[in-house]
């Protein structure tokens, strides 16, 4: 997963090669955590085909559930001690279909079709960016230098979070009904600049810089109960929220790394 908390390298086992990779085949351990990675492929490929049939609230939902179960899988394969590089790429292509490809897609099929030039080529930029960030990732599990991480930061905007983020629009469109949200100039621009965001250098907070005081972690578990309540009754407008929260702490976490590199050279 190319995301907070979990990432690819969580079903990497450097001990298992390819050759013993391919002698013993995968584990039954190890079809655990490929399975769930497997279900979350097809749910992102679900939401291309409830596009296709013009049921977009599905299709969101659709790629959402991909990303709950894209946050398990790396950590099933933990639990279970079944991390198999097999498990790393399928996590990396399903990941590339599910937050790159199908938001995409769902979106051109949504609006962007009005505009086929610029609409498609927003589309393509926002897909490309996704593959990109997600090679630029795991072209990096190996390297010692890698100043956001040893700093508990992400670099750039994990590729689940980016496709949530792409739908905003939707969210308010669905939340509201109003046709200014599905203008499809404004959604263009909104896809391309969350692309960015996705290959950027800038640092992100990732959950292991989220570590709130003991005095607030009642609250923190309060919130998020509250949270899941107002997904389940108002799930559009929560989305909206989130996604807002999530865009806040971008500038949050630029100012907390620049902090952090002012106080000395990070320890890798």
């Amino acid at each position: 997963m190319d995301g907070p908390g979990v990432d690819v390298e969580d079903h990497a086992d450097p001990a298992s090669g390819p050759r013993r990779g391919l002698a013993a085949g995968l584990s039954m351990r190890a079809v655990v955590p490929n399975a769930i990675t497997a279900a979350a492929l097809c749910s992102g490929l679900t939401g291309i085909r409830f596009a296709i049939a013009g049921d977009f609230e599905k299709s969101v939902l659709a790629i959402i559930l991909a990303g709950m179960l894209d946050g398990i899988d790396g950590r099933a394969a933990r639990l279970l001690k079944a991390q198999t590089r097999f498990g790393a790429e399928l996590d990396s292509l399903a990941d590339s279909i599910s937050f790159g490809v199908a938001p995409a897609l769902i979106v051109y099929l949504w609006t962007l079709h009005q505009l086929p030039s610029l609409g498609w080529i927003a589309a393509l930029a926002f897909a490309i960016c996704c593959v990109l960030r997600l090679a630029r990732f795991n072209a990096r599990l190996d390297m010692l230098d890698q100043p956001h991480k040893s700093a508990g930061f992400l670099t750039g905007v994990p590729a689940p979070l980016g496709a949530g983020m792409a739908f905003l629009p939707m969210y308010l469109w669905i939340a509201t009904t109003r046709p200014e949200f599905a203008n499809p100039v404004l959604v263009s621009i909104w896809m391309v600049l969350i692309a960015f965001l996705m290959i950027s250098s800038i640092p992100t907070l990732g959950w292991s810089r989220l570590r709130p005081p003991n005095s607030l972690r009642l609250g923190v578990i309060a919130v998020v109960g509250l949270t899941v309540a107002a997904l389940l009754t108002e799930t559009w407008y929560t989305l909206v929220a989130i996604t807002l929260i999530y865009l806040a702490l971008i500038p949050i976490g630029l100012a907390v790394y620049a902090r952090v590199r002012r106080q000395g050279p990070v320890q890798h």
